[in-house]
């Protein structure tokens, strides 16, 4: 009589395959992959492996190789050879078809966070995957393309998209042997549900009116309407773009983009001080407070920093346009500075891939940063309340008797 053993075979493969090294992972996955070819190739030749029989209908000859990538790595599988006819094992290859796509998500993932195709390469090798080439990572991460493309395509049918923002990152790329600048032309907005969203993503040569006018044109026809404020940079193609495209919108410098304008033409040490001033302007708690602030701030610097004070009172128009709107968007919009929070964004995965080898390369990192960022927009919390989104929407332009008068004059650029 046997005696009973002690040991649970099921618990001990358990725990040696828990223990295992990854090349002892990969022969036994490679053992039994060939031996269920071995016996579906048999089973095409009606009998075993050398085996005699009158039920024999073709017989063996040799195996070809081929590479086959799996999470444990890659496995180098034996494709059993017939004399007649050919075996070719269709759940084996539709199988490296699904491990394919995984792969080439997890690839496009990491391209996606910014990781360069040289350390994506090395990433692979690490993971027990050969032959991984930089040409191929591209290629696999081109995957992202069709998504971009509807995205940077899909209808803005959200509207009215009260309030919108525009911006531009300069970038580099290789073109016709050299490293060149291009400008990433980005624009979001505040939809009619109170959600932030993307709105539009173009690459040019240079930030220039035409590139802008382009731009706007675009998003117009896409379906952009319903706009009561633009807020970006004074590029004067830009704000030309935005006087051809969206009548009727008033336009609101940057806070970012003015305090780095106005540091320019400040003093070094008088900096600080004049920061200070500007930024009691925006936190006064009324429209009447704002301009009686900003009269004070002039009256400040007039006679120790006269060149400040032009520049001050220049851009005065620019800088209160807000001042035309319910207070409760005031803070949320300018003073978060969503737009330069989003630059930083796209900036910390670019910059780890530094010279993008195309303009498809860029577009399709910086779109899908921008797509995951929507989607984020999207499930979050409202932005602006309804209620206040309504009251900006009737809210009047400032009147011609209001400092900010020449906020709706902005020039046009002819088509």
């Amino acid at each position: 009589m046997t005696a009973p053993s002690s040991i649970d075979p099921t618990q001990f493969l358990h725990e040696q395959l828990s223990q295992a090294s990854p090349d002892l992972l990969r022969q036994m996955l490679t053992t039994f992959i060939d031996t269920l070819m071995s016996a579906e190739a048999d089973a095409v030749c009606g009998a075993e492996y050398g085996e005699r029989s009158e039920a024999r209908t073709n017989t063996r000859n040799g195996y070809r190789h081929r590479d086959f990538d799996t999470r444990a790595g890659t496995l180098d599988v034996a494709i059993p050879k017939l004399r007649g006819g050919s075996y070719f094992p269709d759940w084996l290859l539709e199988r490296r078809r699904r491990a394919e796509r995984a792969l080439t998500t997890v690839v496009a993932t990491c391209y996606l966070l910014g990781v360069s195709t040289r350390r994506m390469e090395k990433l692979v090798e690490s993971l027990g995957i050969t032959r991984l080439s930089k040409s191929q990572v591209s290629v696999m991460a081109a995957e992202l393309d069709s998504h971009v493309a509807e995205f940077r395509a899909r209808p803005l049918d959200q509207g009215p998209y009260t309030f919108v923002a525009a911006d531009a990152l300069v970038l580099k790329v290789r073109e016709g042997g050299r490293v060149v600048n291009v400008h990433a032309l980005l624009a979001t907005g505040v939809n009619g549900d109170g959600h932030r969203e993307i709105l539009g993503l173009q690459v040019t040569s240079a930030e220039d009116g035409a590139g802008w006018l382009g731009f706007f044109r675009d998003l117009s026809a896409r379906g952009l309407s319903g706009v009561r404020l633009v807020t970006s940079d004074a590029h004067n193609g830009l704000v030309a773009a935005i006087g051809a495209t969206l009548p009727g919108a008033a336009w609101q410098r940057c806070r970012t983009h003015y305090a780095a304008n106005l540091m320019a033409a400040t003093p070094k040490a008088s900096w600080p001080w004049v920061r200070a001033l500007l930024h009691s302007v925006y936190d006064q708690p009324d429209a009447a407070s704002v301009h009686a602030q900003f009269d004070r701030v002039l009256d400040a610097v007039v006679d120790k920093l006269p060149k400040v004070a032009e520049h001050l009172d220049a851009a005065r128009a620019d800088v209160l346009a807000f001042t035309g709107f319910p207070r409760e968007i005031w803070r949320q919009i300018w003073s978060n500075n969503p737009s330069e929070r989003l630059n930083r964004e796209i900036r910390r995965r670019t910059d780890v891939v530094g010279i993008f080898p195309d303009r498809d390369a860029l577009i399709r990192l910086v779109g899908a940063v921008l797509a995951e960022q929507h989607d984020e927009w999207a499930e979050g919390r409202r932005y602006l309340g309804l209620e206040v989104l309504a009251r900006a929407r009737i809210s009047a332009v400032p009147d011609s008797s209001s400092p900010a008068e020449e906020v709706a004059a902005i020039p046009a650029l002819s088509a």
